[in-house]
């Protein structure tokens, strides 16, 4: 899953929000480093990736909590990222793009098919780009909704938040399953309850894709405060971003990740294929046209590669 954000871009560079999504293992708060060498350690690509070195506080505070919380709750259940140090972090050859990935699969015995996770940071000619993200897909043993956030930050007054729960089955056939992880969750209200702060408007993505593959319930917003007024930005990150996010994480965690769903074979195929198609179509859309503009084709098959391979299963 991912949005559109060419128009923070120059020279029409499309789709742009990683699928790379974000996990690591226990660690403490790493200290903010501006070494631009090569990585040669898991430990140390960790490290860096926990740091999360160009967000603002308030982001990078709940990002290390969310990162925390599904650690703390899943962490049995997952295998260590297994990436390579240069996969886990890469920039480009002037050093003016890095990004930072994790991927945790899990394991046989798991609902969890794999986290994925990272913070992308990109110098533009407008200003300072910066993404972090965090998702969790599950497999076919469930038809459970997968897990969603990004936050998009292209300014210090200017912030985009996509947090959901994607379905993975046709709402309009199953109203059961509409009720279960929409209606009975009561989901709709947190949207409701951002929107109605001043600063917040609903955020269209340009990719019609991305609007059918959300829920009804997605939160889709753009902030906007006045030029100057960062502080603001912050307060709403802090009172209004953060204490949704963790509430949704639960809900998650508690009404998707721990139910128990009896899914028969037929349904398991049609998972399988929603998944796989799902998954290409992240690919496509978010990394093969954006990847190599950012961090040269070298990088970019390198990366796009590893991912494949835990996309795919080879």
């Amino acid at each position: 899953m991912a949005v559109n954000v060419c128009h923070f871009l120059p020279s029409q560079l499309s789709s742009f929000i990683p699928t790379c999504r974000l996990l690591a293992l226990k660690s403490s708060k790493a200290r903010i480093t501006c070494s631009a060498k090569p990585l040669s350690s898991h430990m140390e690509a960790r490290g860096k990736f926990l740091e999360f070195p160009h967000a603002s506080a308030p982001i990078r505070a709940l990002m290390f909590d969310l990162v925390s919380t599904v650690e703390n709750r899943l962490d049995s259940q997952l295998s260590p990222c297994t990436l390579p140090p240069d996969v886990q972090y890469f920039e480009n050859q002037n050093g003016n793009a890095q990004a930072s990935l994790q991927i945790r699969s899990g394991l046989n015995s798991s609902s969890i098919d794999f986290i994925l996770g990272s913070w992308i940071h990109c110098e533009l000619p407008t200003g300072a780009l910066n993404i972090t993200s965090l998702s969790a897909y599950l497999n076919s043993s469930t038809d459970a909704p997968n897990f969603l956030i990004e936050l998009i930050q292209s300014s210090p007054t200017s912030l985009i938040f996509i947090l959901d729960l994607p379905p993975r089955k046709d709402l309009v056939l199953d109203p059961d399953y509409l009720h279960t992880f929409y209606e009975s969750t009561k989901l709709d209200t947190y949207r409701q309850m951002l929107e109605k702060v001043p600063e917040v408007r609903p955020y269209f993505s340009p990719t019609l894709y991305i609007r059918c593959a959300v829920s009804p319930t997605a939160i889709m917003v753009r902030i906007e405060t006045e030029s100057g007024e960062s502080a603001r930005t912050e307060e709403i990150v802090r009172s209004y971003v953060d204490p949704v996010a963790k509430e949704l994480l639960e809900i998650w965690l508690n009404q998707c990740a721990r139910a128990e769903r009896e899914v028969e074979e037929t349904d398991k195929a049609y998972l399988e294929k929603r998944d796989s198609v799902n998954r290409s179509k992240t690919i496509e859309i978010d990394l093969a046209s954006s990847f190599p503009r950012l961090f040269g084709q070298e990088v970019a098959d390198r990366v796009i590669g590893e991912i494949r391979k835990v996309y795919t299963g080879t």
